[in-house]
């Protein structure tokens, strides 16, 4: 029997392409706000400010967030959310001097607050349109339009900004975020777990409150994946502050290399998107997280340390296309790992705890980057980095690895919302 690929399935797509789009115009702006606020201030405090701005509300807010996508139709929430937005991102259109950094913060964290109802609603919907062994292709493959769209937007945005255009970048988000919800519009949720489920029998389940939280995060693997996305989100906290000042002054790059070096990761990241896409059957998410956190610590310990021995360009392209392969993998596998040990009625805040745990965790590696820079030194900092992915991958090769071939899937007799545990299952074909 012929083995169906999630972009078969129409509601998928439709969601795969709206992510597309999406992310194309987002990561035009994700490298070029925080290089702005560095022009405009010139320090790392100020800089790591930006994406702790963008964090907080994703702390703050997340039980909300859960109790929302576990009540009202993800589809719709997605949709709203993206529309809005767009719109939130128009203040930046004003911004030319140091005098309007309020607008930048107060806009991002506009759109942090939309994106802690989007994230959770879309990763909550997904093991809706999709049979539970092809979560690890589909995973892969959004982590593939991610990174699509940062090796386009990534390196456009650091070279529309060195040409001086922010408002240039600031418009083609916005047509993009617009697009994204047309598409949004055409996902329609049509397999055995969302039909029957009527927004009465929502609202009733998201009234149990913090029971509904306790519950849901009572499964063994829920819990191990929460530590290890905070584990590594931690050092990916660290490294989003700190690379800009790698480039600046191990590397004695400027904008556009910046913006190249940080965009050519998306190259790894399709391959291994790629080729994770065709061998997910083979693998499971937990063994696959274990694997990539590690790989990444490898990758981060050569490149952290090579500007002492080297600094020729080709040498850091080559090591930045190398290291976007453990990353989408790490991601992929953190994120299917959740989605499966998850029943539909909780995986709200499943998500919502998980988008904590990572702002938490980046959080805390951001303020890091910001403040320990100078006292320890910026080799010292980014060593540690490294070091905090290898803990990540331990502790996801003690507690997350599975069969080889094997999905958490749910099980009735062992319901976390009953407080018991997830079972596994090896993946069979459609």
């Amino acid at each position: 029997m012929t083995r169906s690929t999630p972009l078969r399935r129409p509601a998928f797509r439709a969601l795969w392409l709206a992510g597309l789009i999406s992310d194309t115009g987002d990561w035009l702006l994700f490298i070029a706000l925080p290089i702005v606020v560095y022009q405009l201030t010139g320090s790392a405090l100020g800089t790591s400010l930006t994406f702790l701005f963008e964090l907080g509300p994703g702390i703050v807010l997340a039980p909300v967030a859960g109790w929302l996508v576990d009540s009202f139709d993800r589809r719709r929430i997605l949709v709203v959310v993206t529309v809005l937005q767009a719109v939130a991102l128009l203040p930046l259109l004003s911004v030319t001097d140091r005098g309007d950094l309020p607008t930048i913060y107060l806009v991002v964290i506009v759109e942090a607050i939309l994106f802690t109802m989007f994230d959770p609603a879309k990763n909550a919907l997904m093991p809706t349109l999709l049979e539970p062994e092809e979560l690890v292709a589909a995973n892969s493959l959004i982590g593939l339009n991610q990174n699509l769209g940062r090796l386009v937007g990534g390196p456009l945005g650091g070279l529309l900004l060195a040409a001086g255009d922010l408002r240039l970048i600031v418009g083609i988000d916005f047509v993009t975020f617009l697009l994204a919800g047309a598409f949004l519009l055409r996902v329609r949720t049509d397999s055995p777990d969302s039909k029957g489920k009527t927004p009465a029998a929502r609202s009733e389940q998201a009234n149990a409150g913090s029971a509904g939280y306790r519950a849901a995060l009572r499964g063994t693997q829920v819990r191990a994946g929460l530590l290890v996305a905070f584990m590594s989100q931690v050092a990916q906290g660290l490294f989003v502050v700190l690379f800009i000042l790698f480039v600046a002054q191990r590397l004695h790059g400027g904008s556009a290399e910046i913006g190249l070096l940080r965009g050519v990761q998306a190259i790894g990241a399709i391959a291994g998107g790629i080729a994770l896409t065709m061998l997910a059957r083979a693998v499971s998410p937990g063994a696959l997280t274990a694997w990539a956190a590690t790989t990444f610590a490898v990758i981060d310990l050569v490149l952290w340390n090579g500007p002492t021995v080297t600094t020729v360009t080709w040498l850091y392209v080559l090591l930045f296309i190398l290291i976007g392969v453990p990353g989408i993998l790490l991601a992929t596998g953190m994120i299917s790992t959740l989605q499966a040990a998850a029943v539909d009625r909780t995986r709200g805040r499943v998500f919502s705890v998980y988008g904590l745990a990572c702002n938490a965790g980046q959080a805390i590696g951001m303020l890091a980057g910001g403040l320990l820079t100078v006292p320890l030194g910026l080799l010292s900092l980014l060593n540690i980095q490294a070091t905090l992915y290898l803990v990540t991958g331990a502790i996801a090769g003690i507690w997350l690895r599975g069969r080889r071939g094997a999905v958490v899937v749910p099980n009735p007799a062992l319901d976390p919302v009953d407080g018991g545990d997830r079972a596994l299952r090896p993946a069979t074909g459609e």
